[in-house]
């Protein structure tokens, strides 16, 4: 039986992302605005100076810490592979934003290479 939208199942489809697996990790966390811990716990970023090859992160429960535009980095791999993560309780990261970046998918050949006018 079908809904009045002709949509069986009542819930909207998640839309897939495809980023290109290499890009810059500055403007992938300039687009997800999501910081990963060590503790696998997700932090939404506040605020976020880049500084040349480097960049100053206030997250929104007001942690600061300088780190590096490097690709093969503790926190790169984590944003690309999606390990196991839950979402600080400070942070209040909406439920929205957490389907967002789970649907998203990052691929050697296929994606986007995040330029500046897209959005995420």
């Amino acid at each position: 039986m079908s809904n009045v939208n002709g949509d069986d199942t009542g819930k909207k489809k998640e839309k897939k992302r495809y980023y290109r697996k290499r890009v810059e990790f500055f403007k992938l966390l300039q687009k997800m605005k999501l910081w990963p811990s060590r503790k696998r716990i997700l932090h939404g970023i506040k605020t976020m100076q880049v500084t040349g090859d480097q960049a100053w992160i206030t997250t929104h429960c007001n942690e600061t810490f300088l780190t590096n535009n490097s690709k093969n980095s503790r926190a790169a791999r984590f944003l690309r592979n999606q390990w196991g993560y839950k979402a600080c309780p400070v942070c209040k990261i909406p439920s929205w934003k957490l389907q967002k970046y789970g649907s998203t998918r990052f691929s050697q050949s296929y994606g986007s290479n995040l330029t500046d006018s897209e959005d995420y």
